[in-house]
């Protein structure tokens, strides 16, 4: 069976462009702890402990409360589709933090406004990639109200 992957190296995950905060926050405890909390709680106490698969896994395990005897082919079962990666976390989309990424592939929280998160980003050996916007930019929204009619000009679409 075939492993999808959502590890990285040499890269740091940016904060999204639409991320509302531009000081990094503590996502908010609740009674269940969101993926946010579990992602920020294992990487701000073990940075650069855990590949993206592992933090990914350890968080799905630990939702779906699986045993220690069920992780590894409940890992295998879960790596055997794509799973979103840390750029759809919310951490990156909604509480300004970065993720970078080692060269062994190992993850630690950045937090956007800190002198770390503006080394690296203009270090040029590491790669950037943006995090998942939330929203879709007001352009592709209002692409997405007009077609082309058969002579290639733009008709308005009611809905």
């Amino acid at each position: 069976m075939k492993q999808h992957t959502t590890n990285y190296t040499d890269t740091l995950i940016e904060i999204a462009e639409d991320c509302p905060v531009s000081q990094a926050q503590i996502p908010p405890e609740k009674k269940t702890k969101t993926l946010a909390n579990l992602q920020y709680e294992k990487l701000i106490k073990q940075p650069y402990q855990y590949s993206s698969d592992d933090l990914i896994f350890e968080c799905y395990a630990i939702k779906n409360d699986l045993s220690e005897s069920e992780k590894q082919s409940e890992r295998e079962k879960f790596f055997s589709k794509g799973q979103p990666c840390l750029r759809c976390s919310p951490l990156a989309k909604k509480y300004g933090f970065g993720f970078h990424h080692n060269s062994e592939g190992k993850v630690a929280l950045i937090p956007v406004e800190s002198e770390e998160y503006q080394i690296l980003l203009n270090d040029r050996s590491v790669a950037k990639t943006k995090a998942m916007r939330s929203k879709k930019k007001m352009i592709e929204k209002m692409n997405d109200s007009f077609q082309f009619n058969e002579y290639y000009s733009f008709e308005k679409i009611s809905f």
